[in-house]
């Protein structure tokens, strides 16, 4: 595929946050990205490429490498902010009264920008979550952050936040979720799909080991992968877009593997693919522990 071809395929396969854009459902993650002074301009670049290609959406978080991620997507967006959709995440113990703000300050400086479109509560902690939800609309207000969210959120989490004060502000929520992984299918999708919150979803091609072996090597995916004339990755990625309210941000430290998964957006999985990559990963018949990694 040329350029021009992915950036449409982007432009169509897409997901609209609440009370804001329209978003292409193939971003950028950068967890590890930064920690390695050795492969920082190959990074750099391979984010630039994504943005070329029209991947819009970069996540990041204050946690990954304790800061060098952020100051890596800060360099490779530097000039090109308007055409990111920038996304970032508080630690737990920072999103407490008077903390968060100081928190979100260091992101900014960090990214070399006046605000996010998006800032996370990265894991639920100790904080109520009232006090963190009124620190984000704080946040809101002076202009710091468009819209906040969470991440690693479960139902019941998810429940408790929509009836605390703002609480339904609440633009997304990111959780673990790849074709190995099935287990928000159960109720925290449907309660999604229900409440049209959508989920941006982390390590959608597994993060390393056996399961993302599994994916690359399962005969199910490889046949399907083969009909379509593409990699069992590229398949396994589609797959989590299947919805329409699902955004996918998997990691790409290189520019071919980004531009791969930039071409994901392109395939249209048939009813009987779909079929059959369920009895080869059934989904979830009961209800299942919130993955996180």
């Amino acid at each position: 595929m040329d350029t021009s071809e992915i950036r449409e395929a982007l432009q169509e396969q897409t997901v609209t946050i609440p009370f804001g854009p329209r978003l292409p459902a193939i971003g950028q993650g950068t967890w590890h990205i930064g920690d390695q002074p050795a492969t920082r301009d190959q990074e750099i670049n391979a984010l630039r490429s994504g943005l070329d290609l029209g991947m819009k959406i970069i996540d990041t978080a204050e946690m990954y490498g304790e800061g060098k991620s952020e100051k890596l997507v800060g360099e490779a967006i530097k000039g090109r902010r308007d055409e990111v959709y920038l996304v970032s995440k508080v630690y737990p113990h920072n999103a407490g009264k008077g903390d968060i703000e100081r928190a979100c300050d260091r992101s900014l400086e960090r990214l070399g920008t006046d605000y996010l479109d998006l800032y996370l509560l990265h894991w639920r902690g100790r904080v109520p979550l009232a006090e963190t939800v009124a620190g984000m609309e704080k946040l809101r207000e002076a202009g710091k952050i468009k819209r906040w969210g969470v991440s690693n959120f479960d139902t019941e989490d998810m429940e408790e936040l929509i009836q605390v004060p703002n609480g339904r502000n609440c633009a997304v929520n990111q959780v673990l979720y790849h074709l190995g992984s099935r287990g928000i299918e159960y109720d925290l999708l449907p309660w999604h799909l229900d409440q049209e919150i959508p989920i941006m979803a982390y390590s959608p091609l597994a993060q390393g080991g056996s399961l993302r072996r599994e994916l690359t090597t399962n005969k199910t995916v490889t046949e399907i992968a083969a009909k379509h004339e593409v990699t069992p990755l590229q398949i396994a990625l589609a797959w989590t877009l299947r919805s329409g309210r699902v955004i996918s941000i998997p990691k790409a430290g290189q520019e071919q593997h980004v531009r791969a998964n930039a071409e994901a957006a392109a395939i249209q999985l048939s009813k009987d693919d779909l079929q059959q990559l369920d009895e080869a990963f059934p989904p979830p018949t009961r209800k299942m522990p919130l993955d996180i990694i």
